[in-house]
């Protein structure tokens, strides 16, 4: 076991709220913006384990949307609060999973007592670029953010027990914002061109390769990390769609196993697994000692499962 601790956690979401049949929305209002929730989520977290910015040993912004292509997000949260240390800063980004995949990640570095303390943030704005044309993913995205502080356990154990990641590409092109970058630079934006700057998702084709593929992923966690499902206090899954409880139902887990809060909060892409972790904590869903798979899906198409001890 990698040993460490969750001592401090922030979340913020989108104040305007959209209705879609029985689906809320949290979309960001007009005096919100991606750094705004971004602090919000941060203050929280430093306020929960009466810590500044300046006691991190290590800033890493884990998302799919950053702020602007360069420097590295980490770097301009760190300017936000004007720290005085020059904290070492970088982003980790598997799209929908990289919370998932940067705790994963960090949690070796501080087994390794490479970092102490670390602030892991994921922060989306998925409202500014779907596409309204594509009526499937326009009403199931939200706005929102969530901030960690970890550090290195000593007292008690608890800690990552397990990670595993893998990635079929024959689904990279499946789910995709293809403009805006290198492949296909902002210079050539214009009306012909507007769509491929927005989310595309080709939804039942996803389903289909994540139906196929997650069954295996399962087994292979279950094997190598010498836990079954069963073992598991509280699945907390990416809420990528309505279709998480077929998903669940497939691998046997029962309603009360994981956490389905879909209809209520909506797709926050990579804010969604650290998001639920948050309320999970806050609801008393898990505390110390309990066992938490975090586990999701993202574009590649990637699969992610982490297993703590809370």
């Amino acid at each position: 076991m990698r040993n460490l601790k969750i001592i401090g956690y922030g979340k913020d979401k989108g104040n305007k709220i959209l209705m879609f049949g029985k689906n809320k929305r949290h979309r960001m209002d007009k005096h919100q913006s991606h750094f705004t929730m971004s602090k919000t989520a941060i203050d929280q977290a430093l306020e929960k384990c009466s810590l500044t910015i300046e006691d991190m040993d290590l800033i890493v912004f884990a998302s799919a949307i950053g702020y602007q292509p360069i420097p590295c997000s980490a770097a301009l949260i760190s300017r936000e609060y004007g720290t005085r240390k020059p904290i070492p800063c970088m982003d980790i980004n598997t799209t929908c999973t990289s919370f998932i995949s940067a705790l994963d990640t960090v949690s070796y570095l501080i087994d390794a007592d490479r970092y102490k303390r670390v602030l892991i943030l994921t922060a989306e704005t998925a409202s500014l670029g779907i596409n309204p044309k594509q009526k499937e993913s326009f009403e199931l995205f939200s706005d929102a953010a969530a901030a960690f502080i970890i550090e290195k356990a000593t007292e008690r154990a608890s800690g990552v027990l397990y990670g595993l990641q893998q990635t079929w590409v024959e689904g990279a092109h499946d789910t995709e914002i293809r403009g805006g970058l290198s492949s296909m630079h902002a210079r050539h934006y214009n009306e012909e061109t507007e769509d491929d700057y927005l989310f595309d998702m080709k939804g039942p084709k996803v389903l289909r390769l994540v139906a196929k593929k997650v069954p295996d992923f399962i087994t292979l966690l279950e094997k190598e990390s010498g836990y079954s499902l069963k073992d598991i206090d509280m699945i907390i899954p990416h809420q990528a769609s309505r279709a998480l409880p077929l998903v669940m139902a497939k691998l046997g887990v029962p309603e009360e196993g994981y956490m389905n809060y879909v209809q209520e909060y909506g797709n926050m892409i990579a804010a969604s697994v650290p998001y639920m972790l948050a309320l999970a904590l806050d609801e008393g869903l898990v505390k110390e000692g309990s066992k938490v798979l975090l586990f999701g899906t993202a574009a590649g198409l990637t699969i992610s499962g982490l297993i703590l001890l809370i």
